[in-house]
């Protein structure tokens, strides 16, 4: 089964954005063609490769090269709701840790035997801030540093990253440019630029390595709804609270080498669920 899927480009001094998913076809300039082939193999699934034009800011005219982009399917092409749910959980469970509450000892007072053990007629108690007492101290209540974190298995965590992947892929959230590189590093630029792309409310820019530009980092600064982070710190969870993640050539391709080696490891789907606690 195959799709002709049309290239949207948009020629920018700074970045280009690919568009991977748009059935709807489109005429482009005439030394591009206007639509390419996906196939899909449904016994032996094969790469996707998607071609895309990207304009280069160290180039002085608005013409660009031609960039080919090979998506695997096993990443782009996989989806399990299942697996995204349960690492969406396991991701917000280990950030959850309890308030601790005072027990008897912790509460100020009650050192005082309130009346004699015996003779009064009253039930017998040794302190007023016994747990049976109003103002007192809470039995068995959580304490400090109690964590719900458990782990889960290796082969569940890469699923449950390239169906994230899969997801944005399809839904045409996952944009790709050249480099993070901006002329200026004030916070309206990069907010006209984004809307100006069509890139949506929420954005998390993800690049190959922790070192940024500098125009970009002070940029995002001051913006809540956007965020950068490389390849390393990449997670169901960010993905999901981000409407669109646009990655850079080389971190699109690190991201793919990593899954890929990850996805073909010998041991991969062996290691076993453990459940601790601190």
């Amino acid at each position: 089964m195959s799709f002709d899927v049309p290239l949207c480009i948009f020629n920018s001094s700074t970045q280009v954005i690919i568009h991977q998913l748009q059935r709807t076809q489109q005429n482009v300039d005439d030394h591009l063609p206007s639509t390419f082939s996906i196939a899909f193999n449904d016994v032996q699934p094969r790469p996707i490769s998607l071609s895309g034009y990207v304009s280069s800011s160290r180039s002085t005219s608005m013409i660009g090269f031609l960039l080919s982009i090979r998506f695997h399917f096993r990443i782009y092409g996989t989806y399990r709701p299942d697996l995204v749910h349960k690492n969406a959980i396991h991701e917000q469970t280990k950030r959850v840790l309890k308030f601790s509450h005072k027990v008897q000892a912790h509460v100020r007072g009650g050192g005082r035997k309130p009346w004699p053990q015996k003779g009064s007629g009253r039930a017998r108690h040794g302190s007023i801030r016994s747990p049976l007492w109003r103002g007192g101290g809470l039995a068995h209540g959580p304490r400090f540093g109690t964590t719900h974190f458990y782990m889960l298995p290796f082969a569940t965590r890469v699923m449950g990253l390239t169906s994230t992947l899969s997801a944005k892929f399809a839904q045409d959230d996952i944009k790709i440019v050249e480099s993070f590189n901006m002329t200026s590093d004030e916070s309206g630029y990069l907010e006209q630029l984004c809307e100006d792309r069509c890139w949506g409310p929420s954005i998390l820019f993800v690049d190959d390595s922790d070192i940024m530009p500098r125009n970009i980092t002070l940029a995002i600064d001051d913006l809540s709804h956007m965020n950068l982070m490389p390849v390393y710190g990449m997670n169901v969870h960010s993905l999901l609270k981000h409407e669109t993640l646009i990655l850079t050539v080389a971190a699109a391709q690190k991201i793919q080498e990593r899954l890929l080696y990850h996805l073909n490891r010998k041991d991969y789907g062996q290691t076993s669920t453990k459940r601790f606690r601190q």
